[in-house]
């Protein structure tokens, strides 16, 4: 359904070592570095067909989280739940919401953790159980 996802960063070197850390633990390459003709600096994570983007505004403005938005992660298991919420915090991130761990809901059995990239993103690492 989705071909790519972009947030925006007000400083895109600490968001680079954040993302990098944090999408190592799915698997996720080293990504590459684009300028744009209007010069600001942009991140693609590629991944089995699916692009995580980050970049610095092109208007010039600050970059701003979305209240209510949230981009999931899916994890292959519940230990990479944990690692993926682990890694994130070492790496600058804040962690929200209850402890990484098991939920039960209408959607079924859930591993699920939360944390805030440094610019304030909300992140959620997903492994649904089968």
């Amino acid at each position: 359904m989705f071909s790519h996802i972009m947030i925006g960063s007000n400083d895109i070197e600490r968001s680079k070592k954040f993302y990098d850390a944090v999408l190592a633990v799915l698997g996720v390459a080293e990504p590459v570095r684009n300028v744009a003709p209007t010069g600001h600096t942009r991140l693609f994570y590629r991944n089995d067909g699916a692009t995580f983007c980050i970049t610095e505004p092109i208007d010039g403005e600050a970059a701003t989280h979305a209240n209510g938005g949230t981009i999931g992660f899916k994890c292959s298991s519940p230990e990479q739940v944990v690692e993926f919420h682990s890694v994130a915090v070492a790496n600058g991130g804040t962690p929200i919401e209850d402890a990484p761990g098991p939920r039960k809901g209408s959607l079924g059995a859930m591993h699920l953790s939360y944390v805030r990239d440094p610019d304030g993103n909300k992140l959620c690492a997903l492994f649904r159980e089968a």
